[in-house]
């Protein structure tokens, strides 16, 4: 399993949020390719990139930060937050990200996104935030009337091979995640990546051990829980 250490953007700087709540923010750092590059140098070797101010409005805010990660890392780079159109995710992978992940557009524009995937395959995946087993969208301000778990069939069905789940309930609060509802999604065959809740070695061996396809570490390392080095050992021991 792969361990992917988070870095949310806001404002520039790197911050965690409280349940997707804009205004319960705790601010970790200034500049967020000093990070990048501590997860690196810590064996890492994918990274979660998340722009809340481009998922709060729907534009790309923090490309400027991306292109330097890109450039200064060697890390595989999956980035979300504001991605709503081709050109965007043109400008994405054209600036050096190995994974785009669009979120709102989906649930939204489900035309659009079945040919994105479609056109560039691998190099989408989409994110798929759920309060409450319904889908939320727009930064998590949103909840719609799709249950996530028939979202997440329909995305199979259009061809989706990798899909980020968050739990929001679970996000930022280290309550641990629900190992249940990730071995369901694993079921659908595609690469899942389990988001929101991570606070325990005993959650990375349990998503291991049902073949989760990846984990996202955000408040735990930065809050000093969990130390990087320790979740990349656990998931790789626990993987075999």
């Amino acid at each position: 399993m792969i361990i992917l250490p988070a870095i949310d953007l806001l404002d520039g700087k790197v911050v965690r949020l409280y349940q997707g709540d804009y205004q319960q923010q705790q601010v970790f750092g200034d500049d967020p390719v000093v990070f990048a590059k501590e997860f690196q140098q810590k064996g890492a070797t994918h990274l979660h990139l998340v722009d809340l101010n481009g998922a709060k409005v729907g534009t790309k805010v923090h490309f400027d930060v991306v292109r330097r990660i890109v450039a200064e890392t060697d890390l595989f780079v999956e980035l979300g937050g504001g991605i709503r159109t081709e050109a965007d995710i043109e400008d994405v992978l054209a600036a050096g990200v190995n994974r785009v992940i669009l979120g709102t557009i989906a649930q939204k524009n489900p035309t659009f996104a079945k040919e994105m995937l479609a056109k560039y395959g691998e190099k989408i995946a989409v994110g798929v935030d759920a309060r409450d087993g319904m889908v939320a969208v727009a930064g998590w301000l949103e909840t719609t009337e799709t249950r996530a778990d028939d979202f997440c069939q329909q995305l199979a069905d259009w061809g989706c091979k990798t899909i980020i789940y968050t739990d929001i309930a679970k996000d930022g609060t280290g309550k641990g995640i629900d190992v249940a509802m990730y071995q369901r999604l694993n079921q659908l065959g595609l690469d899942i990546v389990a988001s929101g809740g991570v606070a325990s070695l005993t959650d990375i061996r349990q998503l291991a051990q049902v073949e989760t396809y990846g984990a996202i570490v955000g408040k735990a390392i930065y809050s000093g829980t969990l130390t990087l080095e320790d979740c990349l050992t656990t998931a790789k021991e626990a993987s075999r």
